[in-house]
């Protein structure tokens, strides 16, 4: 996935390296500031339309996602293929994408 290269080669210039853990916990983190974004734009949710995430926002749980895959020398394209694999067998099988069901 060119996105993870470029992650990768962002991480080595700036020497950003980190060990797995490490980018596992900015990536939550990262996902909790979408969560209060989206939380605090809906009004907790008495407003679930006026849902407001800064693109900014995602890039950065994006990065951090990638970044994570690269240290644990997951390649991201690979996995999202493998996923979207799995979720197609699952709305052949049950018609829903979840695992439960």
């Amino acid at each position: 996935m060119d996105e993870q290269d470029r992650v990768a080669e962002f991480v080595e210039v700036h020497g950003l390296h980190a060990p797995p853990a490490f980018r596992l916990l900015d990536l939550v983190s990262e996902v909790g500031e979408l969560a209060k974004a989206a939380a605090e734009s809906t009004g907790y949710g008495d407003r679930p339309g006026a849902i407001d995430v800064p693109a900014d926002e995602v890039g950065n749980a994006l990065f951090s996602l990638l970044a994570l895959a690269e240290g644990l020398d997951v390649d991201a394209g690979e996995a999202l293929e493998a996923a979207l694999a799995k979720y197609e067998r699952r709305l052949e099988e049950r018609g829903e994408p979840s695992s439960g069901g």
